[in-house]
């Protein structure tokens, strides 16, 4: 099942061999209660509760792709979630730093991803803010709409770093592909339409 949705995804235009490689690897399976397993390799959204879906495995394949990480590269990414999008990031040799504000998720993922091999550094917080004690980071990695760009992680993003993050305050919201040059200038591109759960700010 995994082979036939890599198939897909290339259809799809996914290009990179070690994002579909990744995709291969890791079994969505383990992020869907037992009841659900038939949906796990559908390219699908699907909810995982708190009002929260894990991506469709398109859109994590997508983000991934623009982010080009390399081996050793400090990610930074908002929104754990199911932990799904980390544990694609761990495999690809990310040294990743995971924040998510609903403490339900924070608490599966935490306990969950570590039982399988995946260790990126959780954290329960407000993504709004990042991580400023542990800046600056090669990559910045947003997985819920944000209404706005927040400053704090531009500001917590290293000269040369990527950027990727949907902005957008409606239901459907633009991927931003947002580099900063070695002087610190932004550039920001618009790579599609994409559909996430709002990035809500404040911790519960």
């Amino acid at each position: 099942m995994r082979k036939k949705l890599v198939e897909v995804l290339k259809e799809k235009g996914i290009k990179s061999e070690e994002v579909l490689q990744a995709i291969l690897e890791v079994p969505r399976h383990f992020f869907f209660d037992s009841g659900f397993l038939e949906f796990a390799y559908e390219d699908n959204a699907f909810p995982i509760g708190s009002g929260q879906t894990i991506s469709q495995p398109y859109t994590v394949a997508f983000q991934t792709e623009l982010l080009n990480i390399k081996k050793g590269d400090k990610v930074l990414e908002i929104g754990t979630g199911s932990g799904y999008q980390a544990a694609i990031l761990h495999k690809l040799g990310a040294k990743l730093f995971t924040i998510e504000r609903h403490r339900s998720l924070y608490q599966k993922a935490k306990t969950d991803l570590p039982t399988w091999g995946y260790r990126p550094r959780f954290f329960y917080g407000d993504g709004y803010k990042g991580l400023p004690a542990f800046a600056p980071f090669d990559k910045i990695i947003v997985t819920c709409g944000a209404p706005y760009v927040p400053e704090a992680l531009v500001e917590q993003l290293k000269p040369e770093g990527i950027m990727v993050i949907p902005v957008g305050d409606n239901d459907v919201q633009k991927m931003l592909y947002i580099t900063k040059d070695s002087n610190g200038k932004i550039n920001t591109q618009n790579t599609g339409d994409f559909a996430f759960v709002p990035m809500l700010e404040n911790k519960e």
